[in-house]
């Protein structure tokens, strides 16, 4: 086989990404964007090939999926989602686990679902959390595979089949198949479950702020427990102390039941304080001053503080500095009780809802060394959160039964999100994927490259015997392996825009149906199992469940294979 430069070229470069997406696997954006840059700079793809690798209606579509769902994020469905699941039976929570996010992530993304999942599937206080969420990433990865919108990979296979001149794939293209996958892995999940750790998450120190709340009178929480007012379930925020008629009850038992005028302490992050905003007759400090509608300011305590040994009544600080105290945290030492009565110390962290005229207050630098702003993680309430919810299972709905394109779907129901208040364009500058976008639009890139300098064709021509052959089983499970080998050491994304040239061009030349090939390779970039580094939900539990590589290996490894096995035999019975 002779190689021309341009070939060799490319695929020094193939070789040097994958060694440097192994050596570097947390900065897979850097090296795609590396990537990038070269082929462009070696002219071996051209301007308007570039312009259009990163403009891919794929890759759009799957940004404007992932930005409409942060709005999903702020409504209370996942909430009430994770308040179902979690119970005191672990067979009870992790089969409502499975079932129900692998439901969720065929229509919204899995990554979302995950995120949206991961604090009360951590805080839960039934069950180790590592024994909870590996398999909360699996079930995702999982139900990502039962839809077109299940997962990026299946968007990305689509739009460049569509991009080859092929008709794209459907809706529920995916579902048959995914349908058995997700039962028959299911079961095996089941069974080796037994292998998972029983690990206690490590706290998140950084997060640790007391939040003062007061039940009223007439709240219906009243007369409930804190279980079933869904306060055990909240996003990076728990229960830690119940006071009642000045008696401190710690720690609070989820069969707690909420009388009027008890206060309720919570600790966790003090961006998620807008989720108590929820819970009619829940009010914080500055509830009553209608401050916390305001970004928040965290501040420290100085040396010389006129605070210094009184307590936040008694100095009468709303009135002193026009803010309100959210929440206090003190490093080295545990702070209990009601905010107000908290004997302040030098070097206390406060977070304040402030007003108006806080900042023309001549005694701030006096008392606080200023840290920086905290913006709340804003909730979604009444006629919004229905707008939310409703738009997205719409413009679903629509892209599923052939009515509207999912792309016209998502961008009207974008600029319906942002002109209803329900998101801003200050969350979606900040929260726009900006690594996804380029890890997929540089892979995409690297494909068209192979494709120019004809080290594509010339794999193909090796490839075709097989397919020729009567061996069309070899050459699915050719491209499953490489395709999974790709998506265990890079990224999912990544693993099947690489792989589909190849898949395209031998079913092209061999003369068969292509769909079956390119199907393999939409299943296998989402085989992710035994590594936490070839799937983002993978990565995101990683951390949070303090696993090892060795876990996902022993748990991970019976799925591998079953989903091979599942994917390998069906594929070319379904689409012949």
């Amino acid at each position: 086989m002779h190689l021309s430069w341009a070939a060799i070229t490319v695929l020094v470069i193939f070789a040097t990404t994958l060694t440097a997406l192994i050596c570097y696997q947390r900065r897979p954006a850097a090296v795609f964007a590396v990537v990038l840059l070269v082929l462009y700079a070696a002219n071996l793809v051209s301007t308007q090939q570039l312009l259009a690798s990163l403009s891919n209606p794929g890759l759009i579509t799957l940004m404007l999926l992932v930005l409409c769902s942060l709005a999903l994020e702020k409504t209370r469905l996942l909430r009430v989602l994770a308040t179902f699941i979690l119970r005191p039976s672990f067979g009870t929570s992790s089969f409502r686990l499975y079932v129900l996010v692998a439901s969720a992530s065929a229509f919204l993304n899995n990554t979302a679902v995950v995120a949206s999942l991961l604090a009360p599937v951590r805080n839960n206080p039934y069950h180790a959390p590592s024994k909870l969420l590996l398999p909360l990433s699996y079930a995702a990865i999982l139900g990502g595979t039962l839809t077109l919108v299940g997962t990026s990979t299946n968007l990305i296979v689509s739009s460049m089949y569509r991009s080859v001149g092929g008709a794209g794939l459907h809706f529920f293209d995916f579902t048959l198949i995914g349908t058995v996958l997700v039962f028959t892995c299911g079961v095996t999940l089941w069974l080796s479950m037994r292998w998972l750790p029983a690990r206690a998450s490590e706290p998140e120190l950084y997060k640790h702020y007391l939040i003062d709340t007061q039940v009223e009178t007439h709240s219906p929480l009243v007369g409930k427990t804190i279980e079933a007012n869904g306060l055990r379930h909240l996003e990076s925020l728990f229960v830690a102390e119940l006071v009642r008629e000045k008696r401190l009850v710690s720690p609070v038992h989820p069969s707690q039941i909420i009388e009027a005028g008890d206060r309720l302490i919570f600790s966790g992050d003090v961006a998620k304080v807008s989720q108590l905003q929820q819970f009619s007759g829940l009010n914080t400090f500055a509830d009553s001053n209608g401050l916390l509608g305001s970004n928040l300011t965290e501040v420290v305590i100085r040396p010389d503080s006129i605070l210094i040994g009184k307590t936040l009544k008694s100095i009468q600080f709303r009135s002193r500095f026009d803010a309100a105290v959210v929440a206090i945290r003190r490093d080295g030492a545990p702070v209990s009780g009601k905010l107000g009565d908290v004997i302040l110390q030098s070097g206390d962290f406060l977070v304040l809802a402030v007003g108006p005229d806080f900042a023309l207050r001549d005694n701030l630098a006096k008392n606080f060394i200023h840290l920086s702003g905290v913006a709340i993680s804003r909730h979604l309430s009444g006629r919004r959160e229905w707008l939310a919810v409703g738009g997205f299972v719409l413009a679903i709905a629509l892209s599923a039964t052939g009515v509207l394109p999912l792309l016209k779907g998502m961008l009207l129901l974008l600029g319906l999100l942002v002109f209803s208040g329900c998101l801003t364009v200050n969350e979606l500058i900040r929260r726009f994927p900006r690594e996804l976008w380029l890890i997929v639009a540089a892979a995409l890139l690297l494909s068209q490259a192979l494709e120019n300098s004809g080290l594509a064709t010339q794999l193909i021509h090796l490839l075709i015997p097989l397919a020729k052959g009567g061996y069309g089983i070899f050459l699915i499970a050719m491209l499953y392996g490489i395709t999974w080998l790709l998506t265990e050491l890079v990224t999912n994304n990544a693993a099947a825009a690489l792989v589909f040239p190849l898949a395209w061009g031998v079913a092209q030349a061999a003369g068969v149906n292509p769909i079956g090939p390119l199907m393999v390779v939409a299943y296998a970039a989402s085989a992710s199992f035994i590594s936490p580094y070839g799937y983002q939900t993978n990565l995101m539990v990683y951390n949070a469940g303090q696993y090892r590589l060795s876990d996902f290996m022993k748990v991970g490894g019976p799925l591998a294979v079953v989903y091979a096995t599942v994917v390998i035999t069906l594929v070319p019975v379904v689409f012949q």
